[in-house]
């Protein structure tokens, strides 16, 4: 098995040898007879190459931004979530009346707001009490509680929830446990998320 893998790369290697001489060869030669048109095509490759790297560097980051799918709302207090391409769901919520995405996490205990969202929904973050403690994966952050005074998702409606507020960074909001509790039915299906009332 070793030697096999020892000599693919080894043929890779010639090959990648053989690719550079001819190529390096041409442009070798085409650098004497148009030094000027020569350079310019190479930096225009160049550019072209770089650009590509790039795009596709980037293209994950590109589609979790594009792609995030959205919810659909069904009116008999169904809720059907396609999973997004990070292999999260996520859900659009009026928090106190202003949007806010959450990604539902079943890991999570509580609804926590990121600072951003709960300044968004009308909360003073500077005036919270952050006495609790929440474990994440960046080690133990201080959260505040709070009560949201109106929670709307789709046709569902709830009022005076609970969440907490979270001082650590986090980029998304996060729908927790004492939330998806309310719900008679949570079922993941075939990569979506089902939610009913």
């Amino acid at each position: 098995m070793v030697e096999q893998v020892i000599s693919e790369n080894w043929g890779r290697l010639v090959y990648l040898g053989l690719l550079l001489v001819a190529v390096g060869g041409y442009f070798m030669l085409e650098i004497r007879h148009r030094p000027g048109r020569t350079l310019q095509q190479a930096a225009i490759w160049g550019l072209i190459f770089l650009g590509t790297l790039a795009a596709v560097g980037l293209w994950s980051d590109i589609q979790k931004q594009v792609t995030v799918p959205e919810q659909a709302v069904m009116s008999d207090g169904r809720i059907e979530v396609p999973q997004a391409q990070d292999g999260h769901y996520y859900l659009t919520a009026e928090v106190n009346g202003k949007p806010v995405r959450f990604v539902v996490d079943t890991g999570a205990s509580q609804i926590v707001l990121t600072q951003r969202d709960a300044e968004r929904a009308g909360i003073d973050t500077g005036q919270l009490a952050y006495v609790g403690q929440a474990r994440t994966a960046n080690g133990l952050v201080a959260t505040a509680p709070v009560r949201l005074q109106s929670f709307d998702l789709g046709p569902i409606h709830d009022s005076n929830l609970r969440a907490v507020v979270n001082r650590g960074s986090m980029d998304t909001s996060l729908l927790g446990m004492t939330y998806l509790t309310r719900f008679a039915k949570v079922e993941f299906a075939r990569g979506t998320l089902i939610l009913e009332r």
